[in-house]
């Protein structure tokens, strides 16, 4: 359901010249199998495209909330809520570990994902990397991707202002950061 859900929405927004080539590659990447992530939300397969669905739609709360002044087009909404985490395909690897049972006492071989990252130059950028190489972005999609991570964006954690300086300079970007935040933690751990 969420990827033919992505490719509706993507499909009746995204309208920009390469949008056809970006969405080609998508579908022809593990885009709509791969998980969210490794064991937080959407760690499982198809959880990355259902966590992509959630923050756009997440993100057309905020927008009509707190900006319907702002005027962002359903394009950009979608860009930024659809794309953001576009890194992480091709990122995640299924393998497997031993896992005792706690009741029987004993040790299986499970499934997991893990970071096998064939492209490293960060999370926020390479997504913007990524969708750059195929469709251009305006300055608010860019500075609203960068740093939609927020407090965990690692410039963040190491003191920097890139994620604030986003934030001043687009209200997109804060409203991406929370509606990432909402379908995270509320829609995907909590299943609301």
């Amino acid at each position: 359901m969420s990827k033919e859900r992505f490719i509706e929405i993507y499909n009746e927004n995204i309208k920009r010249e390469g949008a056809d080539k970006l969405l080609a590659w998508l579908i022809s990447t593990d885009f709509f199998t791969a998980p969210a992530s490794t064991r937080f939300h959407g760690a499982y397969e198809g959880g990355l495209v259902e966590h992509s669905v959630n923050v756009y739609d997440r993100l057309i709360e905020m927008v009509e909330k707190y900006a319907k002044d702002e005027n962002y087009s359903t394009e950009t909404l979608a860009i930024c809520g659809l794309l953001h985490d576009i890194c992480k395909v091709q990122y995640y690897k299924v393998d497997s570990r031993n896992v005792k049972d706690e009741t029987t006492g004993v040790w299986s071989k499970q499934p997991y994902y893990k970071v096998e990252e064939a492209f490293p130059c960060g999370h926020s950028e390479k997504s913007i990397i990524l969708i750059q190489s195929m469709m251009k972005l305006t300055k608010d999609e860019i500075l609203a991707i960068r740093s939609h991570m927020g407090g965990f964006d690692n410039d963040a954690k190491a003191g920097g202002y890139v994620v604030s300086n986003c934030f001043e300079a687009s209200v997109l970007a804060p409203l991406l950061h929370m509606a990432d935040l909402i379908a995270t933690y509320i829609n995907e751990i909590r299943g609301e």
